[in-house]
């Protein structure tokens, strides 16, 4: 009998609405059945089952000190357990591959700093904890121990290589997968129920945002951008933030009540795609929202930035649109340019794309990944 290949994966929690979370949650569901011992450590997990939970969660006051202090636990079991390979969804060096599900954090605040005022940049420049982020970045990508890095954009790997000078060998783009079941345009079926929930006309354009976080997923630029659209022209927003009031009073200000609809995290989103015209996110930076994904299996065109993954599948015109997050007014004209009617042709082509990102592909291309990684190993102890 074949020993099973056993895999440690780290990740420090689970949200039900984090798409980084859902990754890992879809990783282990389609990674379990293929002849590996799965172990996930983390500080807090709920839901999924077929591997192995091991929680740490130290005591820690601030980001810093949870951030070192859950780095620190986790290598502990790392060093005492008998893993074959080690994967990290955090900034952690004690790992064999480090998945760079959320990019580069020097580019992050590079592309925030755009959106910010003086002060604004200058509390941003003197937080500690951006400090510490940037160096476990150095730490993990200097690491000896680091055998592989899987980049979930083009985007991302070329940052990777730019600011870290990584070998090309090291760096594999494994797009995110999506369950094509689950998300398909036969949603649609929702459609007149959400659009009846919150007054929106059947024959209405309807955009979607789902993100949290809302500088960074761009909701400035967009609430400007639909102050400019026609008054038959929708938006319902999901997701948290900690200053969504904020968010709230600008598309007051800016006569958007009736229009704009703020209804908070949704455990179940497949049925708002289900509604819409467009999937929307003029994102600040995002190596690649799963999000995205989810609405183009589900039949919706995407409009997103240049800054953002998901960049690298749209067409323009075609499957959707791509403009820099902070120009409002190419933004508004591409808003402006898609119809319910036009929604529908791009969304075709969108759901044919998205066919090809499965979770089986996702699972087959991490299982090379892990196969070539075990090989060299082996060849280097002979």
């Amino acid at each position: 009998m074949v020993k099973p290949i056993s895999i440690a994966l780290i990740r420090s929690r689970y949200a039900q609405d984090g798409g980084a979370e859902r990754f890992v949650a879809r990783a282990l569901d389609a990674l379990k059945s293929r002849h590996l011992r799965l172990t996930l450590i983390t500080r807090q997990w709920r839901g999924g089952e077929g591997f192995e939970v091991i929680t740490c969660n130290p005591f820690y006051l601030g980001r810093v000190w949870r951030d070192r202090s859950f780095a620190r636990a986790a290598c502990r079991i790392v060093d005492g357990g008998s893993f074959d390979l080690v994967q990290s969804h955090e900034r952690i060096a004690c790992c064999d591959i480090y998945r760079a599900g959320d990019g580069v954090h020097r580019e992050w605040l590079k592309q925030r700093a755009r959106a910010q005022g003086r002060l604004a940049r200058l509390a941003t420049g003197l937080n500690p904890y951006h400090y510490y982020v940037q160096a476990a970045e150095k730490r993990l990508f200097e690491s000896p121990r680091l055998k592989a890095v899987i980049c979930n954009s083009r985007m991302v790997r070329e940052e990777i290589r730019r600011y870290f000078n990584v070998p090309e060998h090291k760096l594999h783009v494994i797009y995110s997968g999506v369950d094509t079941q689950a998300y398909h345009p036969d949603l649609k079926r929702q459609r007149a129920d959400i659009r009846a929930r919150h007054g929106i006309p059947a024959d209405a354009m309807l955009f979607l945002f789902v993100g949290s976080g809302f500088e960074r997923k761009g909701m400035a630029a967009l609430l400007q951008a639909m102050a400019a659209l026609p008054a038959n022209t929708y938006l319902l927003v999901l997701g948290r933030d900690r200053k969504i009031g904020r968010f709230q009073a600008r598309a007051a200000s800016l006569g958007l009540e009736q229009r704009v609809f703020f209804l908070g995290a949704k455990a179940d989103v497949p049925p708002y795609y289900g509604a819409a015209d467009a999937l929307v996110l003029p994102t600040l930076y995002d190596p690649f929202p799963n999000v995205a994904l989810e609405a183009m299996a589900s039949g919706l065109p995407v409009i997103t930035s240049l800054k953002s993954g998901a960049a690298e599948l749209i067409v323009n015109g075609s499957n959707g649109y791509v403009c820099d997050a902070l120009d409002v007014p190419a933004l508004t004209t591409q808003l402006r340019a898609v119809t319910p009617a036009s929604a529908q042709t791009m969304g075709t082509s969108a759901r044919l794309l998205a066919k090809s990102f499965t979770l089986d592909n996702m699972s087959r291309d991490m299982l090379e990944l892990y196969s070539s990684l075990l090989e060299k190993s082996d060849d280097s102890s002979q």
